[in-house]
């Protein structure tokens, strides 16, 4: 099982935001394209990948590849996704989860509490531009990789992932977006650490 946490510090947390502005709903169409690129292959999905998608510290949003259904490669379906869950909200209590959708899970989950959750799962790994090479680093055989939207790590988010985070990578040279960041992270993986074409 691969998994991607990706932490939304300004998305909205309830459904009133407008499919017609998705960067003005908190960048939400950053988390978008990072949905896409955790599943979606040339006219198939990873039905092995998991993506939670943390909203502004409160809910967690999980899609599981295996059970996804409705999921288009473009960023406002995606969205609309997102707003259907929300949506729902109040029908996920505590961190018990409301399946929203086929394969969209919605719970009351923070960033620790979601870390924790798929940490149980896997070898969790920071991507971040100050981390070790990732040519440098085999391919964990479960990974949980942890990333942030458009800003940096929150204080809280740092000392987290100092005390739980087994390694910390970068995926090249140069900054990249996050949902780029994924595909690269994928590309590592499913070339066994580059040694496999």
């Amino acid at each position: 099982m691969r998994q991607f946490i990706v932490s939304g510090h300004d998305v909205p947390t309830d459904a009133d935001f407008s499919l017609d502005d998705l960067p003005g709903a908190g960048r939400l169409d950053v988390l978008c394209r990072c949905v896409n690129a955790a599943f979606f292959l040339s006219h198939d999905i990873r039905e092995d990948t998991r993506c939670l998608l943390v909203l502004d510290d409160a809910f967690t949003l999980r899609f599981e590849g295996s059970d996804l259904r409705r999921l288009n490669p473009d960023e406002r379906s995606t969205a609309a996704l997102v707003r259907n869950a929300l949506d729902q909200r109040e029908e996920a209590v505590g961190h018990v989860e409301v399946e929203t959708s086929p394969g969209v899970h919605l719970s009351r989950r923070d960033f620790e509490t979601t870390l924790d959750y798929a940490a149980n799962d896997g070898t969790v790994v920071q991507l971040h531009e100050d981390g070790d090479p990732l040519t440098d680093v085999a391919p964990p055989e479960n990974p949980v990789y942890v990333l942030s939207d458009h800003h940096e790590f929150e204080e809280r988010e740092v000392d987290l992932l100092a005390d739980r985070a087994d390694r910390r990578v970068r995926v090249g040279p140069e900054v990249l977006h996050v949902n780029h960041a994924i595909v690269v992270a994928h590309h590592h993986l499913d070339t066994d650490g580059y040694t496999r074409f």
